[in-house]
């Protein structure tokens, strides 16, 4: 009896091992892709193309970006949303509007709604929340997609964090590090929308996708298209860039 309660405790410590060595992978991997995909700070020019049935409207933007706690978004164009920006400064995101010289801080209950008209939310452009910090993830499977071997994550949102979404599962190159695919559910499971990441190339010294498509899953003819048009990494950009006088000033 001994014998056999050691062998129990022997296999129960290696499966803990094994849960914490796996949960310290995923989060490498991710970390690896968020390098990849954002360096240690960005600049960006960007098109973002909503296609509705009977309309297609275009908005041009800049972005600015520095680790997870800042990033700043300039609308360019057109000439009506000219001006409008949105900044993210730790966990606070504020939205100025020129027409009416107004910021606006965002609550959370905001964040789920429609950025700009688009298929996108407040929370997928401006997001509040931390990929590795805010969710439990594991390796859910190894997948082809696209021509690429890919790793499939599952991403569960911490109880205690304010993510818009009951799940996340998401494909990312293996040989890139580099996101192709992110599914996103809703609490009851039911699929909410699909991002896919397509026309790798190099910008900006990295291969990465310029090309992001949003569908959502209960409007098929609608989607959202954002391409970069130029794309700087790890550029000197100090914190105080991001400062709420510096939304109403940049250009």
């Amino acid at each position: 009896m001994k014998i056999k309660n050691g062998l129990i405790g022997l296999l129960v410590l290696s499966l803990s091992v094994f849960n914490v060595f796996s949960q310290e992978t995923v989060a490498d991997i991710i970390k690896k892709m968020e390098d990849q995909m954002r360096g240690e700070s960005s600049y960006s020019e960007m098109k973002m193309t909503t296609v509705r049935p009977r309309y297609t409207r275009e908005v041009t933007m800049k972005t600015w970006a520095k680790g997870e706690n800042y990033s700043l978004i300039l609308i360019t164009g057109p000439a009506r949303d000219k001006g409008t920006a949105y900044l993210k400064r730790g966990k606070e995101i504020w939205n100025y509007v020129p027409n009416i010289d107004r910021m606006i801080k965002m609550p959370p209950s905001m964040m789920s709604q429609s950025w700009m008209g688009s298929d996108f939310s407040n929370d997928d452009l401006v997001r509040e929340s931390s990929t590795i910090d805010d969710y439990k993830h594991r390796i859910l499977r190894n997948e082809k997609y696209n021509g690429y071997d890919c790793w499939v994550l599952e991403l569960i949102p911490k109880p205690e964090s304010s993510i818009v979404y009951g799940k996340v599962f998401m494909w990312v190159a293996k040989d890139l590090y580099v996101q192709l695919k992110i599914e996103n559910y809703d609490e009851d499971n039911y699929l909410v929308s699909t991002l896919l990441f397509d026309d790798v190339k190099e910008i900006g010294g990295r291969k990465i996708p310029v090309k992001m498509e949003m569908i959502p899953a209960d409007k098929k003819s609608n989607k959202t298209i954002i391409k970069y048009i130029d794309l700087k990494f790890d550029i000197p950009i100090d914190d105080s860039f991001f400062s709420q006088q510096n939304l109403k000033n940049v250009r």
